[in-house]
């Protein structure tokens, strides 16, 4: 049995375990709502965090090609992962990568064992996707940066410990020039969080206000100035992974246990599933390579987006109205208007794709 294949089993086991002990419950949409910091660290114990990155830094120095392995199983038993999501998909790889030593040996181990829980600050009022128009400034300081701006949409900044921030340290004569990423310690003077209410009521997504927040050098993440190139590359671990596809798993499988529906209809799924199964496993295999597969990554995005949806449909039109049923449908098209949105709008994946292209034919 090859590696990746021992861990599917070992992980799969171990998931089937806890589930019949009630250590969890499967639900939709885990990776953002499924909140539970005793989970990520009893992932973190089992060495099912940091897969990637270097045992010197707490990590276990596997590919992602394992990484997605893992994570697919995580999501297809609908197990709660939101703690440790965001620290172990895009911030503990770019850390791992661009970080200083100080900021290497300080937060990629507590990552690792579930104890560092980052979130992101990219969007803001009146840029969204736009990550060109970020107006929050870093402005230098003594040993460091002061931070100051709004950021929204950043899921469970009320949990986090640390924060990714995207801000402009200088002004270019493009709107891209000047950015430059940061990692913030949401204990540090002159954070604030307020959380958003969404249709669940106060739910995963927060506001965050910086008002002269201190970040050290040693926690900027690669170059001052690099920002845009940087960000654009690590975007690719964010949109390619199967999250993308796997969010509504839990009701696709309540759909495949009771063979609800026309054969046809289900049968389509799958095998579009299959597809987009095989794309997310090509983007990890790039990632091994050491590529970032920007318009790939896109790609599984845009095309997982209506897969959710079109998930959700089938089940709304096919399944019986029992108390599970219910329970799993309401989950997933509480996520569904996030689908389109997060990680980027379709409109902006339809234009990196489309860019990327456009270079490809050249």
């Amino acid at each position: 049995m090859s590696g990746a294949a021992a861990l599917r089993a070992e992980v799969r086991d171990q998931l089937d375990r806890w589930r019949a002990e009630g250590v969890f419950t499967p639900r939709s949409d885990s990776w953002l709502v499924g909140y539970d910091e005793d989970f990520s660290r009893r992932l973190g114990a089992r060495g099912w965090i940091g897969l990637t990155w270097s045992p010197e830094y707490g990590g276990h120095g596997r590919g992602f090609v394992d990484r997605f392995v893992l994570t697919e199983e995580l999501l297809r038993a609908g197990a709660p992962v939101a703690a440790h999501w965001i620290a172990d998909r895009q911030i503990g790889p770019a850390i791992a990568r661009l970080g200083t030593g100080a900021l290497r040996r300080e937060l990629l181990p507590a990552i690792a064992a579930g104890e560092a829980r980052f979130c992101l600050g990219m969007s803001e009022p009146d840029a969204g996707s736009d990550l060109a128009s970020v107006r929050t400034r870093a402005r230098r300081a003594d040993g460091g940066w002061l931070l100051s701006g709004q950021k929204v949409w950043s899921s469970n900044a009320h949990r986090a410990t640390h924060a990714y921030v995207l801000a402009r340290t200088s002004d270019g004569e493009r709107r891209h020039d000047g950015l430059s990423e940061f990692v913030l310690d949401m204990t540090a003077s002159g954070v604030t969080v307020r959380r958003i209410p969404d249709l669940r009521g106060p739910g995963h997504f927060c506001e965050i206000f910086l008002d002269d927040a201190f970040v050290p050098d040693a926690w900027v993440l690669g170059e001052i100035g690099a920002g845009w190139a940087q960000v654009t590359e690590q975007l690719a671990f964010e949109r390619g992974g199967p999250e993308r596809v796997l969010s509504t798993y839990p009701l696709l499988r309540l759909l495949l246990d009771r063979a609800a529906g026309p054969a046809g209809r289900v049968g389509e799924l799958v095998g579009r599933l299959v597809a987009l199964r095989r794309l997310a496993f090509q983007v990890a295999v790039r990632m091994d390579a050491g590529q970032a597969p920007v318009a790939a990554a896109a790609t599984l995005k845009l095309l997982g987006n209506r897969f959710e949806v079109d998930v959700i449909e089938a089940a709304r039109e096919t399944l019986p109205s029992d108390v599970d049923v219910r329970a799993a449908l309401d989950d997933a098209m509480l996520a569904a208007p996030g689908f389109s949105l997060r990680g980027g709008t379709t409109e902006v994946l339809t234009v990196v794709v489309g860019r990327e292209a456009m270079r490809a034919a050249r």
